[in-house]
């Protein structure tokens, strides 16, 4: 008898946290009525970083030589980003491949007819008016492979906390409409939870191409403005 009393003490401190959930719940649903919300907030940027991906590729008959000549133009490729004040930071190896080239014929087996190098690195441009000017450049020593750009925030906190507060103005504003359509008024934020995922940031990037032997033009690369966006889940009560 005194095991089963035993149990039953330690039992009822482990039910406690729910059962005082639940009293706190029905405690405001006796007190009003519960309205959740959820809300949009948005806030618009002109991004200041554009992301771009540069790269070399180069084929020859034997690995080595692919190798050798996509080396050399790299070289030149990343002698330019210096020569443009890029910063080491801002440029990262993204992709290193070789891959034999074959030639395919009917009944036979697939015969090797060369190898073929390719190089890429991402590189981040802060001043982006510069950024179209730099490509040229690069297309000059050899980039042959050129994708982007991604256009984005350097710093989107303070973006952020914008979209969050016209998120919360939104919810409070929903709030009002639905309380005074029932007869009600909203009596006080119950709770407030935010969405995983921001948005921000443009859309998808246009690949910029260049001819291998085409004399380049002049890039433009055009920042225009990007949303910024913050969803919030609101419960409001209302009497």
């Amino acid at each position: 008898m005194r095991h089963l009393l035993a149990a039953i003490a330690l039992a009822a401190p482990l039910a406690t946290p729910a059962l005082a959930q639940d009293h706190a719940q029905s405690a405001i649903l006796a007190d009003g009525t519960l309205l959740d919300v959820v809300a949009e907030g948005r806030t618009t940027r002109v991004p200041d970083l554009a992301t771009i991906r540069a790269g070399v590729v180069t084929q020859a008959p034997t690995a080595a030589a692919a190798l050798q000549d996509n080396a050399d133009r790299m070289a030149r490729v990343l002698a330019a980003l210096k020569a443009a004040s890029i910063a080491e930071r801002d440029i990262a190896t993204a992709r290193v491949a070789l891959s034999p080239q074959y030639r395919y014929a009917d009944n036979q087996p697939p015969a090797i007819t060369g190898y073929q190098a390719s190089n890429s690195v991402t590189i981040r441009f802060r001043d982006i008016a510069k950024s179209g000017a730099i490509l040229d450049a690069l297309v000059k020593q050899g980039a042959n492979q050129i994708d982007g750009p991604n256009l984005a925030l350097d710093d989107p906190d303070a973006a952020l906390d914008e979209a969050r507060t016209d998120a919360v103005k939104r919810a409070r504003a929903r709030a009002e409409l639905y309380a005074h359509a029932a007869g009600l008024s909203v009596s006080r934020i119950v709770s407030i939870s935010e969405a995983g995922e921001h948005g921000g940031g443009s859309p998808p990037p246009v690949p910029i191409l260049y001819a291998a032997r085409a004399k380049a033009a002049d890039t433009a690369i055009v920042a225009g403005e990007t949303d910024v966006t913050a969803t919030l889940n609101v419960r409001f009560l209302l009497k």
